[in-house]
């Protein structure tokens, strides 16, 4: 398998350059042709608003040739996997990934249901992996204890081994490194499926080297556990088909606390909006309230209904323009492309030719960013907790939040990034020979004014620390607590 700088630089380096819109020419040249995964591959990248936004089209066309050796070498549909994750992973895009829950049923069990996950969760403080609980059942890994070595192998070489297979927009290593922590909040973890496929224990028995919090070395076997195992210990609740609060409220002392680790709403029944604002309601006397989305990558535009409710007037941002690289979906490449909207196959056809192989979508800037003002109003003060974690429409929270003055951040810096996400319509794309799929993003959002290339930054900077988690301690939230409480 390549390594990942032979990868991106590739054997094509001095060859010539295959520009996509000839992906695109192909395709329609093949007519109803079966198409192979690579020119599958070529073609609807074609379609990505964000493909040149941290690439030059040579960078992307000799990715693709280094893909396509690297495919040929491959022996499994495992290396097939991660070989494509990592060019997707290149260009930079928090929305651009083999999906780990669109993939079919047969490839869900090849790849992903190993018994090879480790038995705690975990983040990442730097390069050192710090247990945050314990799901031996031993009582041996207690919080606070720093991982040494997995399997024989220093962490820190698994996480910068892993750290180009991640997904997250421009140059925000941060959202990288959080995702490959295990907090247990989801079906499939990014550590669990590419530490199962790259480092794998021996015998399914993970053998660890660790530090305890009062600087005492041991070493541990703990038996590897499966997905069952892991999907029993999921700290946030299913939301396919619930109509049981996926968020909780609790008052700790005047100050009301919500905490949402999901935004995503698309398959619940529970009435979320009359939930919240039944709550939102009972403020009266309060000191003020605490939003908690550490834990929480986006989803609905939940927070646009807080922030409605904290101003008098209409708030207007910097708006940040809607743009697409395609009019239709070429017919040949169509077959190979699932979404719920079959608009999206025609989404460019009234857009705006803009130059430079974009089509502004109708509408004006502005209403990409609008949030009207509604009644009745929140008066009482507002603090959100955010983490790298945070992105999509949690990062366009935090922006909003920053720029309006409407809500104090407190944490680490958001996910996402300024200079523009791409997101709001996919394309989900099925390749027959291998069988993997992978999303595309459709819409590009481009900034009116130039932004640099990072998420948004805390109000309050509260960064993690070994002696927190030994120690039971929130630290983020105490202080978020303790500023409202001042006020």
């Amino acid at each position: 398998m390549l390594d990942r700088r032979n990868f991106m630089r590739g054997t094509a380096a001095g060859g010539a350059m295959l520009t996509l819109p000839f992906a695109a020419r192909a395709v329609a040249d093949e007519g109803a042709a079966a198409l192979d995964d690579m020119a599958i591959l070529r073609a609807a990248l074609d379609l990505h608003p964000g493909l040149y936004r941290y690439n030059s089209p040579r960078e992307i066309a000799d990715g693709l040739l280094c893909l396509e050796v690297a495919q040929g070498r491959a022996a499994t549909r495992a290396e097939r996997f991660v070989n494509l994750q990592r060019f997707l992973s290149s260009i930079r895009c928090g929305h651009t990934q083999c999906n780990f829950y669109n993939q079919s049923d047969a490839v869900a069990a090849e790849l992903f249901e190993r018994p090879t996950r480790v038995p705690f969760a975990f983040v990442w403080l730097g390069d050192a992996m710090v247990v945050t609980r314990d799901l031996s059942g031993t009582g041996k890994l207690e919080p606070g204890t720093r991982i040494v070595t997995l399997n024989g192998v220093p962490v820190s070489d698994i996480l910068y081994s892993l750290l180009p297979l991640t997904r997250a927009d421009g140059h925000n290593d941060a959202k990288r490194r959080s995702q490959l922590e295990m907090r247990n909040t989801d079906t499939f973890e990014y550590f669990d499926v590419y530490q199962g496929l790259l480092f794998p224990p021996e015998n399914a028995l993970h053998r660890i080297t660790a530090q305890r919090p009062d600087g005492s070395d041991f070493a541990i076997e703990l038996p590897a556990i499966g997905l069952a195992e892991r999907q029993a210990g999921l700290s946030v609740p299913d939301d396919e088909g619930t109509d049981t609060p996926l968020w909780t409220w609790e008052m700790r002392g005047d100050v009301a606390v919500l905490t949402m680790p999901t935004w995503v709403m698309y398959n619940t029944k529970w009435d979320w909006e009359r939930w919240l604002d039944d709550r939102l309601a009972s403020l009266s006397g309060a000191r003020g309230l605490v939003l908690d989305l550490r834990d929480n990558e986006g989803g609905n535009e939940c927070g646009n209904v807080i922030l409605s409710r904290l101003t008098d007037r209409d708030i207007q941002f910097p708006g940040y323009r809607k743009l697409v690289r395609y009019r239709e979906v070429p017919a040949a490449l169509d077959p190979y492309l699932d979404t719920w909207d079959r608009s999206f196959r025609k989404i460019g056809v009234e857009a705006e030719d803009v130059g430079g192989g974009f089509y502004e979508l109708p509408g004006k800037i502005e209403e990409t960013d609008f949030i009207p003002a509604m009644a009745p109003r929140l008066t009482v003060p507002v603090a959100a907790l955010i983490s790298p974690v945070c992105s999509s429409a949690t990062f366009s929270f935090a922006r909003r939040a920053k720029e309006s003055g409407l809500v104090r951040l407190f944490g680490e810096t958001s996910g996402g990034n300024l200079r523009g996400i791409n997101g709001g319509s996919y394309f989900f794309v099925r390749l027959p020979e291998s069988g993997i799929e992978f999303d595309i993003p459709l819409i590009g959002y481009f900034p009116t004014v130039p932004q640099p290339d990072a998420g948004v930054d805390p109000d309050v900077v509260i960064p993690r620390s070994i002696a927190d988690i030994a120690g039971g301690r929130d630290a983020c939230m105490e202080r978020a607590i303790d500023w409202l409480s001042r006020r």
